[in-house]
Parts: structure tokens; C-alpha cells; sequence
């Protein structure tokens, strides 16, 4: 009998732009047949339930529908070997800050858009959105623990994305890297923890990946950028590229095996 392998998250799970997509996904879940999740289960040889979706939050994962699908936690049905947990980035803008970033000064004066851009660089505002999310967290992983009490819970945190303090970040300035650092370690420390106290595992792929920010020459994620939006047929700014998908996985496979 197949084991069921049931992965939640947000697009640094899903894999947005990296080919193929998955077939059957939402579109808006913008899900790759490539991302962590499928290379797992094809390497493992597990049945793959994968319900990560891109812009997905702590809330999506527990209580909400996000575009009319179900909460993620709906997918577990208490016969799962593996459960993967990808999420926090959205809670606390960690995303969204790098591709306001990379836009151009002038856009943060624009009416509306500018006021949603200025709040995301906001130090003030990231903050107390990281004191929010570590909550969210533990509830993720006491919800996952509690309704797959026979898996494998692993929460897999963030790729890093920027290259470390003093080294340039163009199109991100300075001060906004300054920021993205701050918010990326914190997210990180705050998973460790959430994995720890809920007695779930912990794939650390912030940390094997510090050599291949976005910026390095074989990098894992992919630049913000001057417009904010990915090309066609390729990976999202400021998320995992193919190359890092399959790190993942195999950081994933190694600790599972």
C-alpha cells in the first residue's frame, strides 16, 4: 500500500512559474509538478497530496478558504506517513517586502499602492507581524500534530533569498535588505521553535542555502525585480527556482530516509 504524503504551504512550497504545472492545481495556486513536493514523492514512492498554494498564510492553512478552496488542514485525514509545512512568509510580508523592494522609489508614491508599499518596508510594521505569526505557528503545528498523530511532520523553512550584510542586493537597497535580513532570521528562528514545542521536525533549508542566495552563481531563488512581475514561463521573483526545489527535496529525502 501506497503512503500518503500531504504537503501544505504557501508559494515557496507551490514554485510558482517553475515548469511543468501541476495538472488539476488551481490555477491561482500557480503549482508546480516540480516544486519539493512532487520530487519528494516520486523519490520516496509515496501518494502525494499537495494543497500548497501560492499567497497561501498561517490562517489559510488552519481556518480559511483561500479562492474558494478549503482550509489546507481538510487534506489530512489522519492516515498520514509525511506531512511538509512551508508557511509564515505572508504572515509577516517576508515575500512581498523583497518585491517591494525591488521596484522603483517612485512607485511608493503612487495613491493606493504606494501606502501598501511603504507599510510592507515599514520595520514598525514587520514587527509586530513577526509577534503575530509566532502564535500562528504553534497552532499550525499542533493542528498538523493533533490530525496527523501517526506522521512525520517536518516544517521546512524559508529558502534564503539575499546575499549577507555588505554584499550588494540590486535592485534592493541597503536599508531594505537590512530589513529583509532581519525579518528572514527571525521567520526562521520562530519555525524552530513552533517545529520544537509542537514536536514536529525541522528541515533547515534557510541554512543550507546561505551560499545560494539569488545573488551567488548557483543560486537557488531568483532575484527581486525593477517590475515586480515574473516572466513568462519562469520562476516568480524572489522565489525558489528549479535548482532550489530540487535541494529541498533532497534535504527533505535525506532526513526522512
Amino acid at each position: 500500500m501506497t503512503k500518503r504524503y500531504v504537503a501544505l504551504g504557501s508559494s515557496m512550497a507551490a514554485g510558482p512559474g517553475i515548469a511543468p504545472r501541476a495538472k488539476d492545481a488551481p490555477v491561482r495556486a500557480a503549482r508546480s509538478a516540480a516544486n519539493y513536493p512532487h520530487l519528494v514523492a516520486q523519490r520516496l514512492g509515496l501518494d502525494l497530496v499537495d494543497v500548497t498554494y501560492s499567497g497561501a498564510t498561517t490562517a489559510d492553512v488552519l481556518t480559511d478558504r483561500q479562492n474558494g478552496e478549503p482550509p489546507q488542514v481538510d487534506a489530512l485525514d489522519g492516515s498520514e506517513e509525511l506531512v511538509t509545512i512551508t508557511i509564515g512568509g505572508n504572515d509577516v510580508g517576508y515575500i512581498p517586502l523583497l518585491t517591494a523592494a525591488g521596484l522603483p522609489r517612485a512607485v511608493r508614491s503612487v495613491p493606493v499602492l504606494g501606502g501598501r508599499l511603504r507599510e510592507l518596508l515599514d520595520p514598525t510594521a514587520r514587527d509586530r507581524a513577526l509577534v503575530e505569526v509566532a502564535d500562528s505557528l504553534h497552532a499550525v503545528g499542533q493542528t498538523v500534530r493533533d490530525r496527523a498523530p501517526a506522521a512525520r511532520v517536518l516544517f521546512v523553512d524559508y529558502l534564503t533569498v539575499l546575499p549577507p550584510a555588505g554584499e550588494d542586493a540590486s535592485p534592493v537597497s541597503g536599508v531594505d535588505a537590512a530589513l529583509g535580513r532581519r525579518v528572514a532570521a527571525t521567520l526562521e528562528r520562530l519555525t524552530l521553535e513552533a517545529a520544537a514545542e509542537t514536536g514536529c521536525e525541522l528541515v533547515r533549508a534557510s541554512d543550507a542555502s546561505r551560499s545560494h542566495h539569488a545573488w551567488s552563481t548557483d543560486p537557488w531563488t531568483t532575484k527581486p525585480t525593477r517590475y515586480g512581475l515574473p516572466l513568462p514561463g519562469r520562476p516568480f521573483p524572489a522565489h525558489p527556482n528549479a535548482a532550489g526545489m530540487r535541494a529541498v527535496a533532497g534535504l527533505i529525502v535525506q532526513q526522512v530516509g
